[in-house]
């Protein structure tokens, strides 16, 4: 693959990432138990829909110029590695969770695979 033909497709996988970041609250309400962690009354919904929001629209800026923006692409990889670790262990823990290993934990893991496959290189830097 060279770099030009990379480079789209980082475009691409950055702006389908930043939607589907920016639509986490419309999939907590359409698929709950693959995407919602609480039930009832919570904060801490609507705490995460804002982080992700924020993400969302950054990496839609980002796919502009995905060079000038690695450190947030890397962010983006790390962070929903982390955080989809953590999902899949929990949903193992707690009874009833286990539809998230359908929903939000593989798709944060193959957004991060794919960024990650796709990001920018330090030589492509310059």
């Amino acid at each position: 693959m060279t770099e030009h033909q990379r480079m789209t497709l980082l475009r691409i996988a950055l702006w389908v990432a930043g939607l589907v970041s920016l639509s986490l609250y419309p999939l907590m309400l359409l698929w709950p138990s693959g995407w919602a962690w609480h039930s009832g009354y919570s904060d801490y919904p609507m705490m995460l829909v804002g982080v992700y929001a924020t993400l969302g629209v950054f990496l839609i800026r980002a796919a502009r110029h995905p060079a000038q923006h690695a450190s947030l692409i890397w962010f983006a990889v790390w962070s929903s590695v982390v955080h989809g670790a953590i999902m899949a262990v929990q949903s193992f823990m707690h009874e009833g969770r286990m539809g998230h290993l359908m929903g939000d934990v593989p798709a944060l893991l193959i957004a991060a695979a794919v960024l990650a496959w796709l990001a920018p290189r330090r030589s492509a830097q310059v």
